[in-house]
């Protein structure tokens, strides 16, 4: 293991410090019963229960950690992040959804593309908590991005739009838009669009909320309809919006993924051992007394350390070439499939209360501890970030060397 990475451990390191103090504060500061308030809590409460954790993230210094000072951060190092966000997990934090677009997708995009103006109007609003969503994914271009259809038109010192975006979460609620459009018909489809800031609230802005199967409404359509954009909103070169979003989905990957695996050890892995225990089969013996319900737990067990060493294989790339390469795909992919292999099987452990669809806690995700939930909303993450099946694609070429199969004439491109 790599030295740097090693200092990072639980049991000892340049960083005792750091994990002792976030330790301290988080038993001081998270709510031991907050899952019990949110439980069945609607929206509006939802909405207000995550923008107090957000101040309480700030007030610490944990909001934007890893951003420069001028902007609010404190620069902690990626090995500092590490530390922060395994303690935060092991706190059992709830995640902070709301801000996620604004954090780690328009914020990166903003102070690496964006020029001195841009990052003075948006950086400090981010800071304080503005919610962004992001407006990327088409009905008939979501799992091949660079099709999407959504058009951008110049015209003097503004930008038209129109088109239809899905899957905006926090659309409701958000203030601005990261927002892709094609403002070259003639280009490669990858080479002619561009990314822009687009406000929410502008006339032509239309948001459709989509009920989930859990009845969450987190996910939105959002409908364009000749919208002005001007084009001081333009982050980065025009028709070079790709690289600017791509470097928002690998910051999306690599730094989000970093605190997951302690979650799905804590609430995951951990938490069923738990709960497995006072468990029974229809005969009333305890489940654990079953050999086969013993190796299905050691089998997860094993999987949850196996992602937790590509975790630590992804951080020592960030560390030493700046990016997280393709492990940040092999990660997303197997910690999505895995989280669904572990909600599955406490769904089925738990027998018939394991079926029943309860009332929610949406501030936290699949960790709710319902498992037939839990199980349901696990499948939103094989296809946020970038759906598992490009994912593959990613490995196939950039880790095997495959080589891309030729379509057959005539399909759409």
């Amino acid at each position: 293991m790599d030295a740097t990475i090693a200092a990072i451990g639980p049991d000892g390191g340049e960083f005792d410090e750091l994990r002792n103090s976030v330790r301290r504060w988080c038993a001081a500061t998270i709510p031991p019963d907050w899952r019990e308030q949110q439980r069945g809590a609607d929206h509006h409460g939802y909405i207000e229960f995550q923008r107090w954790w957000r101040d309480r993230l700030a007030e610490a210094g944990y909001f934007i950690p890893h951003w420069p000072r001028e902007w609010g951060g404190v620069e902690m190092s990626l090995p500092e992040q590490v530390v922060l966000y395994e303690e935060l997990s092991r706190g059992d934090a709830p995640r902070l959804g709301i801000t996620q677009v604004s954090v780690f997708n328009a914020a990166p995009a903003i102070i690496h593309a964006g020029s001195p103006a841009q990052k003075q109007r948006y950086l400090p609003a981010i800071a304080s908590g503005e919610i962004w969503c992001q407006g990327f994914s088409e009905p008939n271009a979501g799992s091949d991005l660079a099709g999407l259809q959504t058009r951008a038109v110049r015209d003097g010192d503004h930008y038209v739009v129109n088109g239809q975006k899905i899957w905006t979460s926090m659309a409701r609620e958000a203030e601005q838009c990261i927002l892709l459009a094609r403002t070259d018909l003639d280009a490669p489809k990858n080479k002619g669009i561009s990314f822009f800031v687009m406000d929410m609230r502008s006339p032509g802005v239309e948001v459709r909320p989509i009920k989930n199967l859990v009845g969450d409404s987190e996910f939105c359509e959002t409908f364009m309809t000749d919208v002005v954009i001007p084009a001081e909103n333009l982050i980065g070169p025009e028709h070079g919006g790709w690289a600017v979003s791509q470097a928002t989905l690998g910051s999306e990957r690599a730094v989000a993924l970093i605190g997951l695996a302690e979650l799905l050890r804590r609430n995951g892995r951990d938490f069923l051992l738990t709960a497995a225990a006072a468990w029974t089969m229809p005969d009333g013996s305890p489940v654990l007394d079953d050999s086969a319900v013993r190796e299905a737990i050691g089998g997860l067990y094993g999987e949850v350390e196996i992602l937790r060493l590509v975790l630590t294989r992804m951080v020592t790339n960030l560390l030493h070439h700046g990016g997280a390469g393709p492990e940040a795909s092999v990660v997303k992919i197997y910690y999505s499939e895995l989280l669904q292999r572990l909600m599955r099987f406490a769904s089925e452990l738990h027998g018939p209360a394991g079926q029943l669809l309860r009332p929610g806690v949406s501030s936290s995700g699949w960790e709710t501890h319902d498992f037939a939930r839990d199980f349901i909303h696990s499948y939103s993450w094989t296809i946020g970030g970038g759906t598992n099946e490009i994912m593959r694609n990613i490995v196939g070429e950039q880790v095997l060397g495959l080589a891309r199969e030729p379509r057959p004439e005539g399909a759409r491109r």
